[in-house]
């Protein structure tokens, strides 16, 4: 973390303290309730699921793994943290750090879990809450219109919160050093998942999403849930997505490489899929529309499959004909910060829905870039067969090198993710910039 980051935390605390006071004058609300909420147990069990602190009480409260707590805001007052802290000799129960900006909050610890009753007037209560307890607090529950504004107040990142995610990405760095060395040293997925664990210093209920961790063909599965104990026959590839959150604001990086037993044409893919990636971030600046910039990401593959031999028609022709989705069925990326795929890519600055096109529905991000907004670009190229098999005997199929193609099967696939800052004039990798080599 910069060592301006305390002012910066508490710039950002101001700053949010205004914009809610705009948006309660806009909407004619004069409080919210915002709860952090609490872990539930499985059906029929007495075992909870993994806890995720509400990312907009997060958005004020740095406190990842909070939970039974409520944080009052009334305009004009400073806003009032009820923190859940009883005494307890099951679980630890939470401390406040010494830092600058508790002194933003009246912090009341408490050892009830029933939420505070503010003062009259009009009330929204935020997260998830029993309608009937926001019923009983006389607050409107979740209004839609003003999730909407608060979505939007995430979707541009103060200095702060660029900060963190600056963070999370040198820590998650680190991580996929140590994985790439297991991965060379010729161990399972799950040992290249705890070296990633280890290295990156978080245990696996604090990671902001479960890594993907993907040896040969697994790296064709795009969100691939398993972590192998059996070492591979051989080992091709391995991909992995992973990443870190410092504050609740998550890294989301991906990187892919050959291994000793990687056919010399995968590797030559991942250089050309890393230069394609990069020159797509450069491109990067406010104005450019995100949905172009997938479409152009579309282009460049279709002309990176035509230097590579993989297919034998025109750029043009491999986008029309749904070659180029074959072979890359996701989005270009999405928002990031508090939630990995972050709150506002899908609609306009005043609310409205933008919804994906038609021939893209996995796109996540469909709006203009703009400065502060953070961004990952993450282009994929993979050898499905569920996807192109279906190509085989068609009239697309037929510009398609299936010798090739089946070579590459065992690889699975190739994905580069950085995370990238929208400034005010171009843009800035905030995984690149840690990366020493």
């Amino acid at each position: 973390m910069s060592d301006n980051c305390p002012t910066a935390q508490l710039n950002h605390l101001d700053w949010l303290t205004s914009a809610y006071q705009r948006v309660a004058e806009a909407q004619g609300y004069e409080g919210f309730l915002l709860y952090s909420g609490e872990p539930h147990c499985h059906h029929a069990d007495d075992q909870a699921a993994t806890f995720r602190t509400y990312a907009h009480f997060l958005h004020w409260v740095p406190m990842p793994g909070l939970s039974h707590s409520w944080l009052y805001i009334r305009p004009g007052t400073k806003p009032t943290l009820y923190l859940h802290a009883p005494a307890d000799f099951w679980h630890l129960p939470p401390e406040l750090p010494d830092a600058p900006w508790t002194t933003r909050f009246d912090i009341r610890p408490t050892a009830e879990t029933a939420p505070p009753r503010p003062p009259r007037g009009r009330l929204a209560v935020l997260g998830d809450v029993p309608a009937g307890i926001a019923e009983r607090l006389g607050g409107e529950l979740n209004p839609p219109h003003l999730l909407r504004a608060l979505d939007e107040l995430r979707v541009r990142k103060t200095p702060y919160e660029v900060d963190c995610i600056r963070e999370a990405n040198r820590l998650a760095l680190v991580g996929h050093q140590a994985a790439r060395d297991a991965f060379n040293a010729g161990t399972t997925e799950l040992d290249i998942q705890l070296a990633f664990l280890g290295a990156s210093r978080q245990r696996e209920s604090d990671v902001p999403y479960q890594n993907i961790i993907g040896l040969n063909r697994h790296a064709g599965v795009l969100h691939y849930q398993h972590y192998d104990i059996h070492p591979p026959a051989s080992y091709s590839s391995l991909l992995v997505d992973a990443g870190r959150s410092v504050a609740g604001y998550a890294a989301d990086i991906t990187r892919t490489w050959a291994g000793n037993d990687a056919d010399p044409q995968f590797s030559a893919l991942i250089h050309s899929m890393n230069v394609m990636q990069q020159r797509l971030i450069e491109a990067i600046r406010p104005g450019v529309s995100f949905i172009a910039l997938h479409q152009h990401m579309h282009q460049a593959l279709g002309t990176l499959l035509i230097e590579h031999g993989l297919i034998h028609c025109s750029e043009e022709a491999a986008v029309e004909s749904g070659i180029t989705r074959a072979f890359c069925p996701h989005g270009l990326g999405h928002l990031l910060g508090l939630q990995i795929h972050d709150v506002g890519g899908r609609m306009t600055p005043d609310g409205q829905p933008l919804p994906a096109p038609q021939g893209d529905p996995a796109l996540r991000l469909t709006r203009e870039l703009e400065a502060d907004m953070v961004v990952t670009v993450e282009p994929g190229l993979y050898f499905i067969p569920m996807l192109l098999e279906p190509l085989r005997d068609s009239t697309a199929g037929a510009h398609i090198d299936w010798m090739k193609v089946d070579t590459l099967a065992s690889h699975g696939g190739i994905r580069i993710e950085d995370n990238v800052l929208v400034t005010k004039e171009n843009q800035e990798n905030l995984t690149r910039v840690q990366m020493t080599s």
